[in-house]
């Protein structure tokens, strides 16, 4: 589990790639994309600039309601959430948080541990489809 609950890769490919290669397998998985914001683009409007900052929600109700069965509080939390972003010296990163983090968050009981594990081993994949050759 991440000390603060947040997993970060460094990616590489550009913010725009990551991004689509990370919906892509998403979709692939089965899995819904529910809404990207696109943090650059906001800031863009508002006569700002923003390097590439790109959130994206997804996942799927099976995986997701039975904790929020355990809690319905890490409905906060869910669906899940990835970010892809550039920093100030043009490394591409994606982030996403800790699927253990956000029980012990929540305060899931022990009757969760297996959705726990598939999750985080999905997220893992689709990091690392994402992020590396």
């Amino acid at each position: 589990m991440a000390a603060d609950g947040l997993i970060t890769r460094e990616s590489r490919f550009t913010a725009a790639e990551t991004l689509a290669r990370l919906e892509g397998e998403i979709t692939a998985r089965g899995m819904s994309v529910f809404a990207r914001v696109d943090h650059a683009a906001g800031a863009a409007a508002a006569g700002l600039a923003l390097r590439p900052t790109t959130v994206v929600l997804f996942g799927n109700a099976k995986a997701g309601t039975p904790l929020m069965q355990a809690s319905q509080t890490i409905g906060i939390d869910l669906p899940l959430k990835a970010l892809v972003f550039e920093d100030e010296a043009g490394k591409v990163w994606l982030a996403y948080n800790d699927p253990r983090w956000l029980a012990a968050r929540h305060r899931l009981g022990a009757g969760v541990d297996k959705i726990l594990d598939t999750m985080a081993a999905a997220l893992d994949a689709l990091a690392t489809k994402a992020t590396a050759p």
